[in-house]
């Protein structure tokens, strides 16, 4: 195995070659002594300053100087999967938007498109857990979440602004360029330019998914069922709309007692 010293004034070269600089200017452009040609030839150890310097004026990721990561600049760490389009209600409020299975189909291609969401049901959660960040309401389809999840079940879930800020191994809605997707997420730390997506229901495959095709993510965090008693019935968007608008009343009523 390459000793990590060699390797590290190896790609400190390889980043002066990529700019095209001088050993001189690439000097000037650190801030530090006429040392590069020693550090290129594995004489003297690139110090902290000078790694802080190339992380500041190159985006190089330390890990990958080291051979401890696959991606060398830091800003492939750094993709905005946040939402796209939130709505608010009449006080500025901001709407919980409800996608069902139906509108899941038109929503990776509409979703910048104001219009296509005022079709949509929207409503204020009156509820602590679903206050101060963006939340979305999806309806389950298929069973590939199973057990944990029963087709036509809904879930709650919270936006996340950027990939860096996904929990690891929890369940998400993906939403790509052509599909929404509700899946346990995995990440790769030495590859953030690739997901992983797994279900639940061992009888489907994980999903490989380069960070390039995701336009959202949100964090599941509850879920809504309609199946307490029978494992026949299932939740129409009529049913969650009564749901949530009897709540509402039952939050109101409490708060005037």
């Amino acid at each position: 195995m390459e000793n990590l010293e060699a390797l590290a004034a190896k790609r400190f070269k390889s980043i002066r070659d990529t700019h095209s600089l001088t050993q001189k200017q690439f000097a000037e452009s650190l801030g530090i002594k006429n040392n590069v040609a020693d550090i290129e030839r594995g004489r003297t150890k690139i110090t902290g300053y000078t790694i802080a310097m190339l992380t500041k004026r190159y985006g190089i990721n330390p890990l990958w100087l080291y051979g401890m990561s696959a991606v060398k600049e830091i800003s492939a760490l750094n993709i905005d999967v946040s939402p796209k389009l939130v709505t608010v209600d009449t006080e500025e409020n901001e709407n919980m938007v409800l996608v069902d299975v139906k509108a899941s189909a038109g929503y990776p291609s509409n979703i910048q498109e104001p219009h296509w969401y005022q079709e949509l049901p929207a409503f204020n959660f009156p509820l602590p857990q679903f206050r101060n960040a963006s939340f979305r309401g999806f309806q389950i389809q298929g069973d590939s979440m199973f057990p944990a999840f029963k087709p036509k079940e809904w879930v709650i879930a919270k936006a996340v602004d950027n990939l860096r800020d996904v929990s690891d191994h929890k369940i998400h809605v993906v939403v790509l360029k052509d599909s929404v997707l509700i899946k346990k997420v995995v990440l790769d730390k030495n590859d953030p330019s690739n997901i992983q997506l797994i279900s639940l229901n061992t009888l489907y495959p994980p999903i490989d998914i380069a960070t390039s095709e995701i336009q959202e993510i949100w964090e599941v965090n509850s879920k809504l069922s309609f199946d307490i008693y029978s494992s026949e019935e299932s939740a129409s968007i009529h049913d969650l709309q009564l749901a949530i608008q009897r709540l509402g009343h039952e939050v109101q009523a409490l708060r005037k007692t």
